[in-house]
């Protein structure tokens, strides 16, 4: 057995999340290939790191070129090691790294981690070296990070293999929360931002391309570890959104909950196809149904994902549907009432002390107006003062959380305020604090405590309603349809699309089919199964909106008129596009206004597959982007919840003494639609719009459908 066969041999396995957790975060040893001299260079940092982090494991550092790198010996490949390293660092250009993960293959390293750009990123040249760097991986059982990979971090274990320059300062705090992000910067920037707070990190990786191990599967590898008690997510986009699903569905049931920023909030939609649910589930419409059913907590705010862990620790998952109900108690008014509008502005109105617990208070020596919030003042800011107000707050049955906003006695007298809120902060009902001063100190005493601190008000609203949106995870098990993304997608025809939903339990209005040559031959009445009035529509798959081509004519009132206006919608139809050839149209018989009209609409995202949309119906429905959306498929709790969710189907609750809609009905209707994804994989997108909602108990009628689909794959 040759020296490289023998080390493949002994090697550890990567196989298994904990052999994987193991070599990623804490290998035995490690290599850096492209290790320069100069310790000021990107590629001359990790050396320095690992010694001032006092890594304890065997360090190689591979450069051909050189003798001795930093005073240390140079290897002239990882081929001529005594060892196999567990970790590699890979910091050379893109063709050179690809000869080293071979090396890496051949010699039984477990896991690569890739600095080099000039892969998926770079064309169709960088994406040929993208699968020539997969290939060089499965030569053996090496797994990668990146490539564009600004290193994997474990301060726990001195584990420094990242040319990131905000790694350079020593003693990199040290805690719970593990960071995986797409961006290479973001570690950095995070751990620089938790200096002196309390705010400490089991681990940080920077994903880079995710050629092999995507952000999903390197959270999932380490759940297990028990020093990890917490995520804090940095997303571009929702690739390899299945082992995303998967990790998602572990960390809810370990009990480790996950926070998330997400680039892309701004409402470009997702590539528009053939109807308005298109527009109406963009993108980050979309990725805000799949946090909400991996449940995770998405943040809004860049600092909050920082100081979301903490509080999350706190918070279950907010399974209940009532409101929840959050307190806030000061030594300053005018801070606590910054607190109040920013949690307003997020939909979370302050929870005011009832009469009983304001007489409680006030007979401990702690009175508070009648106000929104327990004022206790400048008077107030004094270590008993503190005790006993958070304590009756804490004991009143009356909070989910308690804010506590801190005045300036956080800055210059921590004793005072600060330090009895770090002593209840281990209380069934939870106390986080905002400091209207900047005050590092105590929330670095605050946090060690176990109290949520936050450094702005925007932040802390920010994460407090992100805790309370938290919901226990929906997301386990759930597959993609599997789509033949090689053969055409076809869209049906209304008449064909109705038939289909009403396998869904889609109730139509009634309708049917005329051949256009037969009905213009024809005189005198037509044998309808129906009574007038009527529309007549064109009947085409290859337009999807009839409206736009002219292809809808209303209020028809006998034979003649239905020829009428099938010649007229034939001739703009004709007129919109002369590829389009209308041989038959629809009448439909025209049902009543109902309370009111709703669009229910379905499709297979590319990112986080089948989404349920609900928005108020008409042909303008995407201008007023008043939708809620969801992965599919959906319970009926869950589309009564879309319902609400609504503003623009409000009516449908008998507002102010108005008659109410079928909401049962409406939401039967939402629940059937959704469940194309497990009926029918090959439909890629579905809608029907309107939906007039009738009168409670009186059901709700499509009033058009419109169905595209791809052959299902075999």
């Amino acid at each position: 057995m040759d020296n490289a066969a023998m080390r493949r041999a002994t090697a550890p396995d990567t196989s298994s999340a904990d052999a994987l957790s193991q070599a990623l975060l804490n290998p035995r040893s490690v290599a850096v290939v492209g290790a320069s001299d100069n310790p000021a260079k990107t590629t001359g940092r990790p050396q320095r790191f690992l010694a001032q982090a006092g890594y304890g494991g065997r360090t190689y550092f591979v450069n051909p070129r050189r003798e001795t790198v930093q005073g240390e010996k140079a290897w002239p490949s990882l081929t001529a090691l005594p060892e196999a390293p567990e970790h590699v660092y890979i910091m050379t250009g893109a063709e050179a790294a690809i000869e080293a993960v071979q090396e890496c293959a051949r010699t039984g390293v477990r896991v690569a981690t890739i600095l080099s750009a000039g892969f998926g990123e770079d064309g169709e040249a960088g994406r040929e070296r993208e699968d020539r760097l997969r290939a060089a991986a499965a030569e053996g059982q090496v797994r990668l990070v990146g490539p564009s990979s600004l290193g994997v971090v474990n301060p726990r274990a001195g584990v420094m293999l990242t040319g990131n320059a905000a790694f350079g300062e020593p003693d990199i705090p040290r805690g719970g929360v593990f960071v995986a992000s797409q961006s290479g910067s973001v570690i950095g920037s995070l751990v620089s931002r938790a200096r002196g707070r309390g705010i400490g990190f089991a681990g940080l990786v920077s994903t880079g391309g995710e050629a092999d191990l995507s952000l999903g599967a390197i959270c999932r590898a380490v759940l297990d570890d028990p020093g990890v008690t917490s995520y804090a997510l940095f997303l571009e986009s929702l690739r390899h959104a299945d082992d995303l699903a998967d990790f998602a569905a572990a960390a809810d049931r370990a009990g480790k909950p996950v926070a998330v920023y997400k680039l892309g909030r701004s409402q470009e939609a997702a590539a528009l196809t053939v109807s308005h649910t298109g527009a109406l589930a963009g993108e980050d419409s979309e990725s805000e149904a799949f946090f909400t059913a991996c449940g995770f907590s998405r943040v809004a705010h860049f600092e909050s994902l920082l100081e979301a862990p903490a509080l999350l620790r706190r918070l279950p998952a907010f399974a209940g549907r009532r409101q929840a109900r959050v307190g806030v108690i000061t030594t300053t008014g005018g801070g606590g009432a910054i607190v109040v509008d920013q949690l307003a502005l997020r939909g979370l109105p302050v929870t005011a002390p009832s009469e009983r617990l304001r007489d409680a208070m006030a007979a401990a020596g702690v009175p508070i107006p009648h106000s929104l919030i327990a004022d206790i003042g400048l008077e107030g800011a004094r270590h008993d003062s503190v005790t006993r107000a958070l304590r009756l707050m804490q004991d009143s049955g009356e909070f989910d959380l308690i804010v506590f906003v801190i005045g300036s006695s956080a800055r210059l007298n921590p004793e005072l305020a600060v330090h009895a809120i770090a002593e209840r902060g281990g209380h069934q009902v939870p106390v986080a604090a905002f400091a209207l001063p900047e005050a590092a100190q105590a929330a670095e005493l605050l946090h060690a405590a176990g109290v949520p601190a936050f450094r702005t008000p925007e932040s802390c609203a920010d994460v407090v309603a992100a805790a309370f949106a938290r919901q226990p995870a929906t997301i386990g098990g759930r597959a993609h349809p599997a789509v033949n993304a090689s053969g055409e997608a076809s869209v049906m025809d209304e008449l064909a699309s109705t038939e289909l939903l009403r396998g869904q339990g889609v109730t139509p209005a009634p309708a049917v089919g005329l051949a256009l040559d037969t009905l213009l031959d024809s005189c005198g009445p037509l044998d309808l199964p129906f009574d007038y009035p009527v529309v007549v529509k064109a009947l085409s798959g290859k337009l999807p909106h009839k409206s736009d081509a002219g292809g809808v004519i209303l209020n028809v009132h006998d034979a003649d008129g239905i020829r009428d206006a099938a010649r007229a919608v034939a001739v703009a139809v004709a007129a919109y596009d002369p590829d389009i050839v209308i041989d038959r149209v629809l009448v439909q018989q025209m049902v009543g206004s109902g309370v009111a009209e709703a669009l229910v609409g379905y499709r297979v995202s590319q990112d986080v597959g089948p989404v349920v949309v609900l928005s108020t119906g008409g042909v303008l429905a995407e201008l007023f982007a008043d939708s809620a959306v969801r992965l599919a498929p959906v319970t009926r709790e869950t589309a009564l919840e879309m319902i609400r969710e609504v503003k623009g189907l409000a009516p449908l609750s008998g507002h102010r003494g108005a008659p109410a809609g079928d909401i049962d009905a409406l939401a039967d209707t939402v629940v059937g639609i959704s469940q194309l994804a497990v009926d029918h994989p090959g439909v890629l997108e579905a809608e029907v719009n309107p939906v007039s909602v009738g009168l409670a108990g009186k059901g709700v009628t499509a009033l058009d459908a419109l169905v595209r689909r791809a052959p299902v794959q075999l």
